[in-house]
């Protein structure tokens, strides 16, 4: 058995979907200051994955049309191999993580990266960023909004899906 097993780096790609509105609008809007909208992705073996409307996609780093991300956390390292990983994806997108299970607030790519983030270095992602759905549903007007925001499917163009589309 190897005494030192390969360790892989685990980033956190923060994307704010608002370009910076929601901290100058919420306010008005929800009563609340939010920072951001938040879209998260995980950055592991060379590449960024996420979840949308599509399913599981993955891209070069920063290769999404959103550009690079507005912050990066380092989760931490992982001695999981790309190949369990990958297998691991698979699986996750033929179930849990099919393109027609999204829900913009319950299952997004935030639940999605919180999962993964989980599995590869046994921490969750920031609290911050998995409270948002609850935090905008907590006011008048997230509740006005929901049946609209709950139709909105999110998939950043650019990606490769590597499991999952919306009919299966």
């Amino acid at each position: 058995m190897d005494k030192n097993p390969t360790r892989y780096n685990v980033q956190l790609y923060i994307y704010d979907l608002s370009r910076g509105m929601a901290r100058s609008l919420s306010p008005i809007m929800l009563g609340k200051q939010l920072d951001g909208i938040w879209h998260t992705a995980i950055v592991a073996y060379g590449d960024e994955f996420f979840f949308g409307g599509e399913g599981i996609s993955s891209c070069s780093p920063g290769g999404t049309m959103l550009g690079p991300p507005d912050t990066v956390v380092e989760l931490g390292e992982t001695e999981v191999s790309e190949e369990i990983f990958m297998d691991y994806l698979s699986s996750l997108g033929e179930s849990t993580y099919r393109g027609d299970r999204y829900r913009l607030f319950e299952h997004n790519c935030n639940t999605f990266t919180n999962e993964v983030a989980q599995f590869l270095t046994g921490r969750p992602i920031p609290s911050y960023i998995t409270d948002l759905p609850s935090e905008v549903l907590s006011t008048p007007f997230g509740q006005i909004l929901r049946p609209i925001l709950d139709s909105i499917h999110i998939a950043p163009p650019g990606g490769n899906v590597i499991n999952g589309g919306r009919n299966m």
